[in-house]
């Protein structure tokens, strides 16, 4: 098979892989602790009148837009701008990664069940390609990458409907795509259910990507791209929120003793599975792959490439938590680690360390 017959399979192999992908989500969860009750993430038919126009909070990694308090489906304004630019991967390591509105993971977007988003994408004119994007969370052609395909200082509209509540993952869908991921172009959409969410205490962003320089890990200077790398999936980096200890240290996520905190989790991927794990914690819930099923009481749950799981837990200790990927070569060789710190009083009752 010649050259350009291989290149023609293959872009028609893309084009029916993207224009047929039906994405489904619907999560339960009361806040009850009790998951045969759980029916908070239930798809229902939305009103389809719309009661007014709204701009979405968008928000950087790791924080997340506040809960919505309307009640009725709105139109809901998205505006995101594609930049590739220069960051930090590692205190020695810089990398050009390409962007939503400036951040790895892209900008957290929130919005209800039944609202009709209208979601505008512009791309940097001092961007090097073009762009475009695949939201989950969609139903239609090519989750809107065909409607959204966009070159260096062009912008580009479409609108779709908030069908299924849950968490969905966003990314670019620009050929090749492994690459546009791999650089960074990913982030979540939340459709809240029509009824809202249980309230917690307090929410987080977090989401796992892989990264595929030429340079070995945190080498000085600014990095390359390595397709063979990516190719063969032997990363240089697995990283939360897009930087080695981005969010651990003094940047490290912060709650209270008592206190019930929401993680809203993805995988950009492009290749890799996570292994969601918190040392000494324990999910009281787990929203799997962002939809309907919950569990309880988990140690570990399994996160997919182009996945998502909502993860909840009660804080009963202080002390410093530790969020890794449980192939755990991949945190301490691979820069997988992030950080609660957990303020508050001892509570000896549930944890008592004896001195010697």
């Amino acid at each position: 098979m010649d050259t350009k017959t291989t290149a023609f399979f293959k872009t028609v192999a893309y084009s029916a892989l993207i224009g047929s992908s039906i994405f489904w989500a619907s999560c339960q969860g009361n806040g009850s602790g009790n998951s045969s009750n759980n029916n908070v993430f239930a798809r229902h038919w939305p009103d389809t009148v719309l009661t007014g126009d709204v701009t979405a909070e968008l928000t950087a990694p790791p924080l997340v837009p506040k809960p919505l308090t309307y009640t009725s489906p709105k139109r809901v304004k998205v505006q995101m701008t594609v930049e590739e630019k220069v960051m930090k991967i590692s205190d020695s390591s810089d990398y050009t990664f390409w962007t939503f509105n400036g951040s790895v993971p892209g900008s957290f977007i929130r919005v209800r069940e039944g609202d009709m988003v209208e979601f505008t994408l512009t791309n940097s004119p001092n961007s090097k390609v073009s762009h475009n994007i695949d939201l989950h969370a969609v139903n239609g052609p090519g989750g809107g990458a065909e409607a959204t395909a966009v070159a260096p200082g062009q912008s580009a509209t479409f609108h779709f409907r908030a069908l299924n509540p849950g968490l969905y993952v966003y990314h670019c869908a620009t050929g090749p795509v492994g690459m546009h991921i791999a650089n960074g172009m990913y982030g979540l959409i939340l459709v809240e259910p029509a009824a809202g969410l249980p309230k917690v205490d307090r929410e987080y962003y977090v989401m796992q990507g892989d990264f595929y320089t030429k340079g070995r890990f945190d080498a000085p200077g600014l990095q390359e791209f390595d397709e063979q790398k990516a190719i063969d999936e032997n990363p240089t980096y697995v990283l939360f929120n897009g930087k080695v200890r981005g969010n651990a240290g003094k940047n490290a996520l912060t709650a209270n003793v008592g206190e019930t905190v929401r993680l809203f989790v993805g995988n950009g991927g492009p290749n890799l599975t996570s292994s969601f794990h918190v040392i000494g914690e324990i999910f009281d819930k787990v929203y799997m792959e962002g939809g309907k099923e919950v569990n309880e009481n988990v140690q570990t749950t399994v996160i997919p490439a182009g996945g998502s799981s909502i993860v909840e837990m009660q804080l009963e200790v202080p002390g410093t938590m530790n969020i890794v990927d449980h192939a755990l070569y991949r945190t301490f060789h691979k820069g997988a680690l992030a950080q609660i710190k957990v303020a508050g009083n001892e509570n000896p009752n549930i944890y008592n360390k004896i001195k010697k």
